[in-house]
């Protein structure tokens, strides 16, 4: 043999084998890691994570990539028959990799096509990573590992198997991942609905990112055209259904999701935040903790649908008017309100976008203060259907004009099971990101801590809502007067049930004296009764606490006032019923947790209490919004109108509103506008009478609070009419007709403005991924808080009452 031919063979024979050694070493993990068999035989990819309402609705989801899984038979032939024509002529012939297309692409250098399967693309999604290198020695590398791992998943898995593994798997740019997602968002169908043309333009948009039809609308099309071309070539279409075809325009139905979209943009919020905690508290089978924006967990909550779109309603309809009466104030319009707050608005400046932005490029703190000063074209929040509306001012200007906004927050849920129904925190997410609701937020909840400590005074004081009490000032020794002044003590004794219902301030604070007389023993007493209503805040023992100078969040006085309608027992706030994992396994459940706190006679006291102050105290306007039924609940207003809260509930609802701005200087200056009957209780109302027409709610009207066996004798015998006005601030003086419902003004004119919940994008009748609806919770339930004995509670007259404003027919 001659030396040149023995040459020749050993090159080729060291070529053959170099390829046979990178082959061995790339199985073995040696190139680096490779997938094991039980990787294989149960590949992953990330999946959203989502949450579900009670009735089965998704409201939303987690996500880095958003990808939702669906089945074979979930896809529609043509995605299947376009994609194989496009992408992998030989698909049902090779085994992973396809030698005529492999020696193609080394005899053309690449030019003359590619040499990846959809086997191997499969393989690229699932277990290789930084496949978009740019470094030929790696590229080599791994296409090397993605031959080996197509042929590893060809022996596992069918055809079917992997073209569904790839289509849920595949980018489609937009941050849409998986054949689901985007035949939702860009057509709002199921992948199984889609038609040929339909198909044929995902089919082509998997080339890249110039084919986005959204984006680069005559490049899709020519793709589109080039999938059907190649459907014809494989047999898929006839020539004339191909032409016929390529003569219709694209049409989308594009609706993408993102993170204020869905139901309850607040509460997944929170949600979310909780869950982080959740996965890093649980492991996986495998070893590993959960990732919520990976696993494709599924969150089934206790939210209605419904009820959020209520209360969401609800507030927007209040607030859009009260927002004008609150920017038509004299220190709002002339900007004195801002005096002496100049580093607020510093801070501010500091924590925006623009800000940010232009110190990460170099600006001087000089030069970008400059620039909020410029006037410069801009959206911002508007009272509207679209919660927003584009105008011209400076960045300066739009700073101050966000943080005039009134702020809220509400929650609904069932006082006995403690499922939270509805959750708002805030008057739109998008703008505004700061909960309300949550245990975190804490605000000072004025007269509607006079309830809690009520009932501690009758459960363990021997108090009966009978009881005299003096509306007079009371000493605590070192720790001052209270209230402040005298100026709201009307000196007269009254029953406890009368001062509850007019929310007297002397009166309470006498009630405070007898639970210790000495110093802040009284305080220390109701600190601690605080603490058995599962209020978290740790609460100073100052003797003030008893007209509620405490800041306490909504959250934690939902829990504290559960146990009114519950008879005595408090129940803590539930939103998740179960985990499960991506399979339908399920991984944990919740139930309800409830204690006894105080009797059911205390509790019923306290109710027939608070119906006196819907009666004919702080809270009778509630009648003016065309509500019925038994209706017990008590308002709240703090200091300069600072904060402004109604606490209600029936026999099967407790719903709970603050209100107030961010920065407490920003305030009503009219307590006629800010206190809790006119700014919180509306929002209430509002809700409540939608939930009360809404008959698939099974709220029953004539469901009253049960009375125990135990008492035999009315707490006390009837109802007073009141010409003494309440108070309810610290420090006010008793107010005239005009400062509690009429002030001689237009009222402000409500408008029926959407609700900030939209349905996501992709949202189905079957949700989860069987196609079946989530099981029903069949756990058994606490007897019912109500009886259908009796007629509805008429609403009595009230002196003065509260004027309507006038419907707007539209």
């Amino acid at each position: 043999m001659k030396k040149s031919v023995k040459i020749l063979w050993y090159v080729f024979l060291t070529g053959i084998g170099s390829v046979v050694l990178l082959f061995l070493l790339a199985n073995f993990g040696l190139l680096g890691s490779m997938p094991s068999i039980a990787e294989l035989e149960n590949p992953t990819a990330s999946l959203a994570s989502q949450v579900y309402a009670e009735d089965g609705t998704l409201m939303g989801k987690y996500y880095l990539e958003d990808r939702v899984n669906v089945g074979f038979k979930d896809i529609s032939k043509h995605v299947i028959n376009a994609l194989v024509a496009t992408e992998d002529e030989r698909f049902y012939e090779h085994n992973g990799v396809d030698p005529r297309a492999l020696g193609r692409a080394v005899f053309s250098l690449g030019s003359g096509g590619g040499a990846s399967t959809i086997t191997m693309q499969t393989a690229k999604n699932l277990f290789t990573e930084n496949w978009g290198t740019q470094n030929k020695v790696k590229r080599v590398i791994q296409k090397i590992k993605e031959s080996i791992i197509a042929i590893k998943l060809e022996r596992n898995f069918t055809k079917d198997e992997i073209i569904t593994l790839y289509l849920n798997t595949v980018p489609y740019g937009d941050n849409i991942y998986g054949i689901r997602n985007a035949a939702k968002t860009f057509f709002q169908k199921e992948p199984d609905r889609l038609s040929v043309e339909e198909a044929a333009m995902l089919v082509g948009m998997l080339k890249g990112g110039i084919y986005n039809p959204r984006r680069f609308p005559k490049l899709a099309m020519d793709r589109r055209n080039t999938v059907l071309n190649q459907m014809v070539r494989n047999s898929f279409l006839s020539v004339a259904e191909a032409d016929a075809l390529k003569k219709k325009p694209i049409r989308l139905n594009y609706k993408k999701m993102d993170e204020t979209a869905g139901i309850a943009p607040y509460f997944r919020m929170i949600l979310g935040e909780d869950m982080k905690k959740w996965c890093k508290e649980h492991k996986k089978p495998g070893g590993g903790n959960y990732n919520l924006y990976k696993d494709g967990l599924k969150i089934y909550t206790t939210i209605n649908p419904i009820m959020q779109q209520y209360a969401e309603e609800a507030l927007a309809k209040h607030y859009s008017s009260m927002q004008k009466v609150l920017a038509a104030q004299s220190d709002i319009k002339s900007g004195a309100v801002w005096k002496g707050h100049d580093n607020i608005l510093e801070a501010a400046m500091k924590q925006t976008d623009r800000w940010k932005a232009a110190e990460k490029d170099g600006t001087s703190a000089a030069e970008i203060r400059k620039s909020f000063f410029v006037k410069t074209p801009m959206r911002v929040f508007a009272w509207n259907n679209n919660r927003s509306i584009d105008t011209v001012m400076t960045p300066f200007d739009s700073i101050k004009y966000h943080k005039q906004m009134l702020q809220a927050g509400f929650m609904a849920m069932d006082p006995l099971r403690g499922d939270i129904k509805a959750w708002v925190g805030g008057i739109d997410f998008k703008t505004f990101k700061y909960d309300h609701v949550n245990i975190n937020t804490k605000r000072q909840v004025g007269s509607t801590m006079k309830p809690l400590l009520y009932s501690l005074a009758i459960e363990q004081n021997g108090f009966t809502p009978g009881t005299t009490v003096e509306d007079v000032q009371q000493s605590f020794g070192s720790y001052g007067q209270v209230p402040a002044t005298t100026a709201s003590c009307s000196g007269a004794s009254m029953p406890m049930w009368k001062a509850l219902a007019l929310s007297k301030n002397c009166a309470t604070a006498y009630i405070m004296k007898q639970l210790g007389p000495q110093g802040n023993d009284g305080a220390k007493r109701f600190v601690e009764f605080l603490k058995e209503c599962n209020v978290q805040t740790d609460v100073q023992p100052f003797p003030s606490i008893a007209l509620g100078s405490a800041e306490i969040s909504l959250y934690e006085m939902m829990q504290a006032y559960s146990m009114f309608p519950g008879r005595g027992f408090n129940v803590k706030p539930m939103y998740i019923t179960r985990i499960e994992d991506r399979n339908g396994n399920v991984l944990q459940t919740f139930i309800p947790e409830r204690k006894e706190v105080i009797s059911d006679v205390t509790a019923y006291n306290v109710v027939e209490m608070m119906q006196g102050v819907m009666k004919f105290g702080t809270g009778r306007r509630m009648w003016s919004y065309d509500v019925t039924g038994e209706i017990a609940g008590k308002t709240g207003t703090t200091n300069d109108n600072s904060d402004a809260w109604f606490m209600g509930y029936t026999p099967q609802l407790l719903g709970g509103v603050w209100t107030g701005c961010d920065d407490r200087f920003i305030r009503f200056s009219s307590t006629a506008m800010g206190q809790g009957s006119s700014v919180a209780l509306p929002v209430w109302a509002y809700f409540y009478n939608k939930v009360l027409n809404d008959k698939s709610l099974s709220i029953d009207t004539k469901a009253t609070f049960v009375k125990p066996e135990a008492m035999t004798n009315e707490s006390f015998s009837s109802w007073e009419s009141s010409t003494s006005l309440p108070n309810e601030v610290e420090g006010g003086t008793n107010g005239s007709a005009t400062d509690y419902g009429d002030d001689g003004l237009p009222p402000p004119t409500p408008e029926n403005i959407g609700g900030e919940s939209k349905p996501p994008v992709n949202d189905n009748n079957n949700p989860s991924p069987t196609g079946t609806k989530p099981p029903v919770d069949n756990k058994p339930k606490p007897a019912p808080a109500n009886k259908p004995a009796g007629p509805a509670t008429t609403p009595p007259p009230a002196t003065p009452k509260a004027v309507l404003p006038k419907k707007v027919t539209k």
